[in-house]
């Protein structure tokens, strides 16, 4: 299988004076929710869809959990996630509060198998 991409026409936000460009930009085909992976996990292995679901439905609860108290929330051979924040910058280390947080995301760092990954991906381009 190979990744689909398309081509879309931007700015390149480093010089946005300069004329615009082409570039590729991965598309996703199709998704899979956790009822799939449950029934595909369950495929391989002893375990039930239903144990597989509960399984991943408290690893849902556990990870919200966990990165609420401020913790790295790490899984093994997928990858790590972490809450990151933005905020604004102030003149002083005694200014920055709370309040100068103006963003938060979830970051993802994938595990060396899922960055081994991303070298071998073969691409489409969708028609």
């Amino acid at each position: 299988m190979a990744v689909k991409f398309q081509t879309v026409q931007r700015r390149n936000p480093q010089e946005l004076l300069a004329p615009e460009k082409f570039y590729a930009s991965a598309i996703g085909d199709g998704e899979v929710g956790i009822e799939k992976l449950s029934r595909m996990i369950s495929e391989q292995c002893t375990v039930t869809e239903a144990d597989c679901l509960a399984v991943l439905a408290s690893l849902e609860k556990q990870m919200v959990n966990q990165l609420e108290e401020g913790r790295i929330v790490r899984l093994g051979r997928i990858g790590s996630f972490q809450i990151g924040v933005s905020s604004l910058g102030m003149d002083t280390p005694e200014e920055v509060t709370s309040n100068s947080i103006i963003k938060s995301r979830v970051l993802f760092r994938p595990a060396q198998n899922i960055k081994n990954l991303l070298k071998t991906l073969r691409y489409h381009k969708a028609a």
